[in-house]
């Protein structure tokens, strides 16, 4: 079950890929951003719930508390820049 999640996440990974690379707009490019984080948290949690140490949680939550102050602090620059 574990080794098909990671392949899952994988899959998951290079679409992230392509939507970084074709996205059209900076906000689709932004959001894609926040979904491979999203997908590295993951992968943090099924390492920790592989090999039973509780180190790659924390990891997550640091990861996700960054990606969550990043993501809000290029969304408010994405704003400003697009009003008049």
């Amino acid at each position: 079950v574990l080794s098909g999640s990671l392949g899952a996440l994988a899959l998951a990974v290079l679409t992230g890929f392509i939507r970084i690379v074709r996205g059209p707009s900076a906000a689709d490019r932004l959001l894609a951003l926040d979904f491979l984080t999203m997908i590295g948290i993951a992968i943090s949690a099924l390492t920790a719930a592989v090999t039973h140490r509780g180190l790659f949680l924390d990891i997550a939550i640091v990861l996700a508390l960054i990606s969550f102050i990043g993501t809000v602090a290029a969304a408010t620059y994405i704003e400003k820049k697009t009003r008049p």
